[in-house]
């Protein structure tokens, strides 16, 4: 289990990292290369616009890459997935300007983000259900929130380079090839994540399928289509808020504020840092007391937390802003240090790779791709104090704890405690 936990937290780390490099650049330096000729605030919109592109794309990779790990195993989807998101990163890095093609610029950038959120959308299944299938049952949750960590290690060394290049380059030099180096170390650790992965063992809950689903995802939607729903629905407060702290406030921090992007990247590096280490502590709380508890718990703090997280963020102030990104992560972590042994459990072998995948990524769209857009427009008719976010947020957060407490609860118990007849979702 750890050289299995370990494989798939490294690669998360690289896929994400492919994701998050993305964002870190349009929120700082895509909209006025590749969008000229647009306002600042317009110019930010097309490239989060863009970013948005990856979260649509996720659905779609992980119907693709969920019908491959339900009718051929979980192994070969980390493969692909990990080629494709890496070749796609490096190739942004090689995209030119406007100022050299013209509109092809753009349209390229599109197009290369659709094909990185096809890939990370078959990433996420593949690799936790090839750690939940091996885990023991009493210990799913804690294994399970390794590949967990490995967004905010992606993060942190996406963010970690751009932070390095912005200190040692001036502002010219960034914004003529500085930006593209994250983009171009991609290869190098997808050259990596391949390595490490060549070796893992298929997961033995799907060796033991005698009857593997033809068409998985008609299935899921089918048999499971209002589980599909309320897990999205549930999951959403965890994208907005992820990428509220990681992508928007970037923007808004260093425009609107006048902050440094250096200070900028300092405070919510910070803040994601001790959300990934605080990840296997609510995991453990995950096993010992229930998944259900902790998402409901999450979204509950994170509907109080929107209002003081803006106010925070305001001020400017470093210590103020980091308090307020801290807040929200360990809200983020409370749900989705769990939802990587929940999502499996609520669905049997056969279509799960399809279903955990499609209902984690269909709330990527709600909460990821929407909330930069949603948030920069609202900034742009309101005051200093971005309230118009905090209430767009504290909605979000509503909407998922009401699908949240209309979902069971999954936690394996002995059977010598349960009681008859109790109508349990399946859990491998």
């Amino acid at each position: 289990m750890p050289r299995l936990a370990a494989a798939s937290l490294a690669g998360t780390a690289i896929e994400f990292y492919d994701f998050f490099v993305y964002g870190t650049a349009a929120a700082l330096i895509l909209g006025p290369l590749f969008f000229p000729a647009f306002s600042p605030v317009a110019g930010t919109l097309a490239a989060f616009g863009t970013f948005g592109v990856g979260f649509v794309a996720r659905p779609l990779g992980s119907a693709l890459f969920g019908h491959i790990g339900d009718r051929h195993g979980r192994r070969p989807v980390l493969v692909v997935s990990l080629l494709l998101t890496g070749a796609a990163t490096v190739a942004v890095g090689c995209v030119p300007t406007y100022d050299t093609i013209g509109v092809p610029a753009p349209l390229l950038l599109v197009v290369l983000r659709f094909l990185q959120g096809l890939g990370l959308g078959g990433e996420w299944g593949g690799a936790v259900l090839l750690t939940a299938e091996h885990a023991p049952a009493a210990r799913r949750g804690l294994w399970t929130s390794f590949p967990q960590v490995g967004p905010a290690l992606g993060f942190l060394l996406a963010n970690g380079v751009v932070l390095a290049l912005s200190a040692a380059l001036s502002e010219a030099q960034f914004a003529a090839w500085g930006w593209r180096v994250p983009f171009w170390a991609a290869g190098v650790l997808a050259a990596a994540g391949l390595w490490l992965r060549s070796s893992l063992p298929e997961s033995p809950g799907f060796l033991e399928i005698d009857d593997h689903a033809r068409v998985p995802l008609a299935e899921v939607l089918r048999d499971h289509g209002r589980l599909v729903l309320l897990t999205a629905g549930g999951l959403a407060v965890g994208y907005a808020i992820f990428y509220a702290v990681t992508t928007w406030s970037l923007a808004y921090g260093t425009e609107r504020l006048g902050v440094s992007r250096t200070v900028m990247l300092s405070c919510i590096m910070a803040a994601v840092l001790v959300k990934g280490a605080l990840t296997p502590v609510a995991a453990l709380l995950g096993d010992r007391y229930g998944r259900r508890p902790l998402c409901l718990a999450g979204c509950a703090a994170a509907a109080l937390w929107m209002f003081p997280m803006v106010a925070l963020l305001a001020t400017g102030e470093p210590l103020l802003m980091f308090l307020g990104f801290l807040g929200a992560m360990i809200a983020f972590i409370s749900m989705f240090a769990v939802i990587a042994a929940y999502l499996p459990e609520l669905y049997e072998p056969r279509v799960r790779c399809t279903g955990a995948a499609v209902g984690y990524n269909l709330g990527g769209v709600v909460g990821g791709a929407l909330t930069p857009l949603v948030a920069t427009a609202l900034v742009e008719h309101g005051g200093r104090v971005p309230w118009g976010v905090g209430a767009y947020l504290t909605g979000v957060a509503l909407l998922s704890l009401g699908c949240f407490a209309l979902l069971p609860e999954t936690r394996p118990v002995p059977v010598a405690v349960a009681e008859p007849g109790l109508d349990r979702p399946v859990t491998g």
